[in-house]
């Protein structure tokens, strides 16, 4: 059951597909006080466990800290961060009483999770204008699926995009993009993607193409299309100001552009230097920059990025001005009302999405100004909605593969997203885990991390590892930044063990993309905390770094520097499944309980449930090349499997010879 309960009058954030009435009366659960803005308070059980919050820091049990929905762009992902890329702001409270809260506001909002009294839940933003959604049900699990039905059907790619792509930050020239393709088909590494980064464009401007290094874009993306190589290109939020350039003088001429409180066009400066931020919550402004898409996809492109669409902004005019203020006063010889140095530092580090700034500018909703802070959060949604509708009108019976770095629920269904700039760092395999489920809850399936890390220098071990991982998650990219180790998978000795890891993801892309689709068409989750599938089981139920995937494997990734293996919890028994460089696959039942596992850096690791089975096809180098008609079952004798299965085209998802059913 669900019902809604208002607080003044909230923004229409388009969060839900389903129209619920506001329920009079007060919350059956907590207290809310609206004297100082808006506060929810809730005492905890000392058992109860938190879920949710989409892409947050730290564990699937929220419980324990502060976190904050307010879309940010920063790439040091430590545990002391309280904002990430997304704002995901579905909880769920399971324990003796269990029930789920979303609260639809798309501003800044702070989630304190037992962190300052720990029987506490506080939830807390400075206007009382907003919705919450208050879910009961059998269970945890059981609200999720409720959620999912009100907020619709999750995104649904192309199923080449269940393939492995490469991307680095860096790749400027055709031979560039070249090498990659020939560094991973003469190895014979299976992949199907390869990323464009912001390179590719003349001067950082979107929907252009160097044309000194592309003079015949068209010709090279059919090149690379003959290789059954697709390319990937980004698109950034901000859109140059130059006049001569098109969108530019369209966007002034046409008023699609954020506007300061004055009415002038507001200025940023992200890469291309100062730019204009599209007014994405303007339906008009936001259906002119989804057809700009077309340009790229009529030369062969099927798949786009959204990226810096926080929106990131590296400063404004303004903000530039203040500092430069600050800095001549602690320029000058007198000590006599001279800065502190700390203030000088904290300036220059805070002018970088400086909250002033997103103060600055304002967005036109039915004609109505709305400064931008208010609603900050529902940019990269909108942006990334922009290109959805577009596609619809573009192409209406394709799928093509979008995927952004901001979001907040609602973006779920235009597309999916990556886990933003993280590093090459052993924690961040952990980490990107831990998102996995919390982010299935708010809709989000199509998803995966930068593998190997976006930042810093990957090493073999943590690379190979963190591909381990990501022969699961929907999205298997690997991607570095500019500056860092080249780490391409042939980059490295002994590329037979890469090449083993990337061969497993696509032996097991016909269960992969089953199950994920079967997650879609049914309101599911792709990854499941174990709890939502063993809710008996009080040792499951607190197990953070093993997953159930689909409905009949549970993974468990290892994540330490120099491990050997690693131990897991089997709360029923299970079948031992190893993935062997010689592409054989071992297979062993270990009785319910706690073992320790080896597993060789060129060894995939995955357990099948009791009485359940999946099919592995063989190695293929692309995923139009893998056979379906001739699939291995492993796993338990006598069980069956029903693969759901269609063109990976085409939007025809429901068809009932989409889904055969075999017998082990």
């Amino acid at each position: 059951m669900i019902r809604k309960y208002r607080y003044g009058t909230p923004f229409n954030t388009e969060a839900l597909t389903e129209k619920i009435e506001t329920t009079e009366g007060v919350l059956p659960y907590g207290e809310v006080s609206q004297e100082e803005g808006f506060v929810f308070n809730y005492i905890m059980d000392e058992d109860d466990i938190v879920y949710g919050l989409g892409e947050a820091n730290r564990g699937i049990n929220k419980r324990g800290y502060c976190y904050i929905s307010n879309c940010t762009d920063d790439p040091v992902h430590t545990e002391d961060k309280r904002s990430l890329y997304g704002a995901h702001n579905f909880i769920i409270v399971s324990g003796k009483t269990t029930f789920g809260l979303f609260f639809d506001y798309p501003s800044k909002l702070t989630f304190d999770i037992g962190y300052d009294r720990e029987d506490t839940l506080r939830v807390s933003c400075e206007n009382a204008n907003l919705d919450i959604y208050v879910l009961e049900g059998e269970n945890a699990y059981d609200i999720v699926k409720q959620f999912r039905h009100v907020i619709g059907r999750s995104y649904i790619p192309p199923k080449f995009a269940f393939g492995f792509g490469q991307s680095r930050w860096g790749y400027t020239t055709k031979e560039d993009f070249r090498t990659v393709a020939k560094g991973y088909r003469e190895n014979h590494i299976p992949i199907d993607m390869i990323y464009m980064d912001i390179d590719y464009m003349q001067s950082f401007k979107d929907f252009t193409v160097n044309e000194e290094n592309f003079p015949d874009f068209p010709e090279f993306v059919q090149e690379m299309d003959d290789q059954d190589i697709r390319l990937i290109p980004i698109i950034d939020a901000g859109v140059k100001v130059e006049p001569g350039y098109e969108i530019y003088e369209e966007g002034v001429k046409n008023n699609y552009f954020c506007k300061r409180e004055d009415g002038s066009d507001f200025v940023a400066a992200v890469w291309p230097g100062d730019t204009h931020f599209p007014d994405m919550l303007n339906p008009e402004a936001r259906k002119w920059f989804g057809d700009k898409y077309r340009f790229l996809i009529e030369q062969g492109i099927e798949g786009f990025w959204n990226d810096m669409n926080e929106p990131a902004i590296f400063y404004s005019s303004e903000g530039l001005a203040e500092a430069r203020e600050l800095a001549g006063e602690f320029a000058k010889d007198t000590t006599e009302g001279k800065p502190h140095p700390w203030e000088m530092q904290d300036k220059m580090l805070s002018i970088a999405n400086n909250p002033e700034d997103y103060k600055r500018f304002y967005h036109n909703v039915d004609g109505k100004k709305i400064r931008h802070d208010k609603v900050h959060n529902l940019f990269g949604y909108n942006m990334t909605r922009a290109a959805g509708e577009a596609f619809e009108r573009i192409d209406p019976e394709k799928r093509f593969l979008m995927f952004s770095r901001s979001s907040y629920i609602g973006m779920h269904r235009y597309g999916g997203i990556w886990t933003g700039d993280n590093k090459s760092w052993w924690s961040h395999i952990l980490l990107n885990l831990k998102m996995l489920p919390s982010l299935n809850m708010c809709g989000f399936l199509y998803t995966g991390a930068d593998l190997g890390g976006f930042g810093s220098d990957t090493t073999r071990e943590l690379l190979l590892r963190f591909l381990a991982l990501g022969v699961f998650t929907p999205l298997m990219r690997n991607h570095s930044a500019t500056g860092t180790r080249e780490q391409e998978c042939y980059q490295f000795e002994k590329i037979e063990d890469f090449r083993a890891v990337i061969n497993t993801r696509y032996r097991l892309v016909p269960y992969l993309y089953s199950e994920y689709m079967k997650a879609v068409l049914n309101d599911d989750m792709y990854f499941k905390p174990l709890g939502f599938v063993y809710p008996d089981d009080k040792r499951a139920i607190r197990i953070e770094d093993q997953l159930m995937l689909g409905n009949e494997i549970m993974i468990a990734p290892v994540y330490e520097q120099n491990a050997r293996g690693r131990y897991v919890y089997l709360p029923e028994e299970m079948k031992f499944i190893k993935f062997l460089p010689d592409g054989s696959i071992s297979e062993e039942v270990l009785a319910k309980g706690i073992h320790y596992v080896d597993v060789a850096l060129n060894e995939v690791p995955l357990f099948i449930r009791s009485g359940k089975c999946i099919p592995v096809a063989e190695v293929a180098e692309c995923v139009k090349d893998i056979d379906t008609e001739h699939l291995q079952l492993i796993g338990y004798k006598n069980s069956s499997y029903t693969m759901y299965e269609d063109d990976g085209i085409h939007k025809d998802y429901d068809k009932e010879e989409n889904y055969r059913v075999f017998t082990n």
